[in-house]
């Protein structure tokens, strides 16, 4: 560290040796002064310390001008060149102090205020001893106040206010007592007492300490200050009573101890002691007693606040007669009216042409509202009378107080509609009429407040819809309905707002859907959420993932359905969330638990099914509620939920299901053919006339004569590399038939297989039966002792299961097997019903034939699923039952 600072000397001596020797190396012409050198030379010092000069007030700082003509820069009359003042005030400028700034020895005043300044405040300052005005206020400097200040003994005026500073305020500066006048170093982070030497300054016009850590008591030796002006102790840790020797200094203006942990009475005769006052700020403390009857007597008081105290009594009826008063604060005290003279001090206060701010909340203040209200200054921009016990109607007269921006009337016992006069209020940004006993509609005239931010008319008995026009609030922050009646739907223009960031709606008997836009949430500044307890339905709207600074999102108690929406995973700032009580089902999200600033959960009495997560917040049972969801397992086990089942037992579970759903299935398809079968046999042994065989024998001689012999050579002698295909009773080869060249697939049975020649005789009969252009043609049979075969003529490409498909449903008749339907022998002998029969027969199998096309898909995600299956041949068996009935009966 010492290091450091030695090399930055040096390298500060090395600047200065340049800047002397540039000095001597100009031109003759440009040269500057002997007596200026030294100035100059700090200036350019001080020059190359800014980071940031965004204004450009250093292009003037050059040393081919006379440094008496840059920019901030004053010099002496008496002794030329010598800067007296540099004056920097407001220009953004960013950098600091250079140790150098001990060499303007004539220096008098200087301001860098209002500035970006850093760094610590050089010691070598105590060098400008000619010094009278100092102000580096507005800055951002660090450290303490240099000790060595105190050696400017012509120093009247310091101010350090607004940066950050710390320590201690030196004793050292007790030098200074006979010639300050100003001492300012408000809002920093100054700490111990205050120093009782200011009490020796005796030209002190101005104290500021305010905005700082001090603690201890306020030493009586202030009250020797006979010049004092302005006090300002406010925003401190300080204890005990007000010294009684403040409140004899009568020509203070300003007294400021608000925020403090002060105690004890105002005196009473405040009114005589001060008569200059004009601002009194002593909020926040723990004043107690009564408001004196004598401060009617300060005629010139602006500002009166003593709200936040302990104070009693009534409110004096004659405060009217302080003209000047701008800012009346007497909330947050026990201060009382007398029954029988009501709110009558109102009424006086209507003297008071310059009211800015009434603040008369938080007290006991009863009785009805006075129709004078509507009288008080058309300037008055704040009127709060919230948290009393004042009953009665607002008088439509309100809407004559134009000015208004901020009207609170929470918590007290007012009835009646809301007047459709505080519309006329078009100045009005924050409307709280909460917690009272309001009735009637919506009054739709709120919706022409275009200045409206906050809006506040919970816990009463308002009702009916509320109305679309209140989107012509763009304005809106800030929305509390809850606790009344409202119903109907939400008006989606409510959802509207792009600046919302609060939305509280719970506790109505809303209906339908959140009129969210389904594509982006356009609330993008919202961070709460509340609608519950209401009956809202549907699901929960995916846009609400697009309000990123969502915080807390209240939705239980509804009827809402589907689950959580997986456009939630973008919510990372949630920190409540709860959708209890709605009828929500599908698995609880495992992203939530990736949610690092989630406090609190719940999504007890819904029907969340699956595993519950493990991580994250649902570590810890105090902050999730999962309570009523039946089908939910797994979790920490101070939950008490079931263990979910094993993997490997939940895979057999499902393929045991699954196989007891295929035999269900073919059991039914089994059944629904054989009965097809037999009533088909019945209905043709039942009919008198005698059926006639439609078979013909086939002529053996429509089919070409092939030998084993040519079979062979066309297939390669039967080669393997000529196989396409193998089954239980035989193979498939491809050949080509040397007599025309014709590609043919000849199938060759397995004797040796049981069964195969019942197969070859069952393959024939069916192809006997089976006419249709698109499939294969058989050409002939070859067979000896020990070979059989089939020769089809080939399709590329084309298979059974497309030519079925091709044929459904116009021409099934064609590729279904005859016995399977009633035949009709005599077209003129058959009745209607008997042909309705057959009809509803062939439909009945045409639909088997449908569903066994869906169950032979090529590709697995194409079949139809096994328990759509079930139900289709079930249905289908039904209606064939049901149509079997109603042909019998007829």
């Amino acid at each position: 560290m010492k290091l450091a600072v030695y090399l930055l000397s040096f390298f500060n001596s090395l600047i200065y040796i340049n800047h002397l020797l540039l000095a001597f190396q100009s031109p003759p012409t440009t040269a500057l002064h002997p007596s200026n050198e030294t100035d100059t030379l700090t200036l350019l010092a001080i020059k190359n310390r800014i980071v940031e000069d965004p204004l450009g007030v250093f292009t003037s700082w050059n040393v081919s001008n006379d440094n008496c003509s840059w920019k901030g820069v004053t010099c002496s009359n008496q002794h030329k060149g010598r800067v007296t003042m540099l004056n920097l005030v407001g220009q953004n400028l960013v950098g600091s102090i250079p140790p150098h700034i001990g060499n303007l020895s004539f220096l008098r005043h200087f301001n860098l205020s209002y500035n970006s300044f850093k760094g610590e405040v050089p010691e070598e300052i105590g060098r400008l001893l000619r010094l009278t005005h100092l102000d580096l206020s507005y800055n951002a400097f660090q450290g303490k106040i240099p000790c060595n200040l105190s050696l400017c003994s012509n120093l009247e005026d310091i101010n350090f206010t607004n940066n950050n500073l710390t320590g201690d305020i030196p004793t050292e500066l007790r030098n200074l007592s006979k010639s300050l006048h100003r001492f300012e170093v408000s809002a920093n982070h100054f700490t111990g007492s205050i120093p009782q030497w200011l009490g020796n300054a005796s030209s002190l016009t101005s104290l500021a300490l305010g905005g700082n850590n001090l603690h201890g008591g306020i030493p009586r030796e202030l009250g020797r200050l006979p010049k004092l002006l302005f006090l300002q102790l406010s925003e401190n840790k300080l204890s005990g009573e007000v010294p009684l020797s403040i409140f004899n200094l009568s020509s203070l203006y300003f007294l400021a101890v608000a925020v403090n942990r002060l105690q004890g009475e105002i005196p009473s005769n405040i009114g005589f002691t001060l008569p200059n006052l004009r601002y009194l700020h002593a909020g926040a403390n723990y004043f107690y007693g009564e408001i004196p009857s004598s401060l009617i007597n300060v005629t010139k008081l602006e500002i009166f606040d003593i709200g936040f105290n302990g104070l009693s009594g009534v409110v004096p009826s004659n405060l009217g007669t302080l003209r000047n008063l701008t800012v009346l604060s007497l909330a947050d005290n026990q201060l009382e009216n007398i029954e029988d003279e009501g709110l009558g001090f109102l009424t006086s206060l209507t003297n008071c042409s310059n009211l800015r701010w009434l603040l008369l909340h938080d007290n006991h203040f009863r009785g009805v509202l006075p129709t004078s209200i509507a009288n008080l200054s058309t300037k008055l921009e704040k009127l709060w009378i919230g948290g009393n016990q004042i009953s009665s109607k607002i008088p439509k007269e309100i809407g004559n107080l134009v000015g208004l921006t901020s009207l609170d009337m929470c918590s007290n016992s007012i009835t009646g509609e809301i007047p459709h006069s505080i519309a006329k209020l078009k100045n009005l940004s924050q409307l709280y009429l909460c917690e009272n006993k309001f009735t009637g509609p919506f009054p739709s005239s709120l919706g022409n407040m275009s200045q409206l931010q906050k809006l506040n008319l919970s816990e009463n008995n308002l009702s009916g819809p509320i109305p679309p026009n209140l989107g012509n609030c763009s304005q809106l922050e800030y929305i509390d309905l809850e606790k009344n009646s409202f119903f109907g739907n939400l008006p989606k223009q409510l959802f509207s707002f792009s600046r919302v960031i609060e939305v509280h709606l719970s506790r109505n008997s809303f209906i339908g859907k959140l009129p969210l836009d389904l594509v982006e949430c356009k609330m993008i500044n919202l961070v709460k959420l509340g609608v519950s307890y209401n009956q809202l339905s549907g699901g929960i709207p995916s846009a609400l993932g697009s309000c990123l600074m969502l915080e807390q999102l209240w939705m239980n108690n509804n009827l809402l359905e589907g689950g959580i929406p997986p456009s939630f995973r973008a919510l990372k700032s949630l920190a409540h969330l709860d959708v209890s009580s709605n009828n929500l089902s599908g698995q609880i999200p495992k992203y939530l638990q990736n949610f690092t600033l989630l406090q609190n959960l719940n999504l007890s009495f819904n029907n969340f099914e699956g595993e519950l997560p493990t991580g994250g917040i649902f570590e810890n049972a105090s902050m999730i509620s999962v309570a009523g969801n039946q089908r939910l397992c797994g979790g920490i086990h101070q939950l008490g939920l079931p263990s979910c089942k094993i993997k490997g037992k939940k895979k057999k579970g499902k393929l045991h299901h699954l196989t007891m759903l295929i035999s269900i299935c073919t059991s039914c398809s089994i059944f629904l053919i054989a009965l097809l079968v037999i009533f088909s046999y019945k209905r043709r042994y039942k009919r008198k006339a005698s059926t006639s065989t439609m078979v013909q024998e086939l002529e053996l001689e429509q089919f070409p004569k092939i030998s084993f012999r040519e079979l062979s050579q066309a297939t390669n002698e039967f080669s393997s590399s000529n196989l396409i295909g193998e089954g239980s009773f035989g193979s498939v080869y491809k050949g080509i038939l040397s007599r025309d060249a014709m590609l043919v697939a000849v199938k060759v049975l397995n004797l040796k297989q049981k069964g195969a020649f019942k197969s070859f005789m069952t393959e024939c009969e069916a192809l006997r039966n089976i006419r249709h252009r698109n499939l294969i043609k058989i050409i002939t049979v070859c067979s000896s002792i020990d070979f059989k075969g089939d020769d089809f003529k080939a399709l590329d490409n084309f298979t059974i299961h497309h030519f079925t498909k091709i044929s459904l449903p116009e021409k099934a008749i064609e590729i279904l097997e005859p016995s399977l339907l009633p035949e009709v022998q005599d077209e003129e002998n058959s009745t209607k019903w008997y042909m309705e029969e057959r009809l509803g027969a062939l439909e009945s199998l045409v639909e088997v034939a449908r569903v066994g096309l869906l169950c032979s898909m090529e590709s697995p995600s194409e079949r139809m699923d096994i328990k759509e299956v079930v139900a289709e041949l079930l249905a289908i068996r039904d209606k064939f039952l049901c149509n079997k009935t109603k042909f019998s009966s007829t």
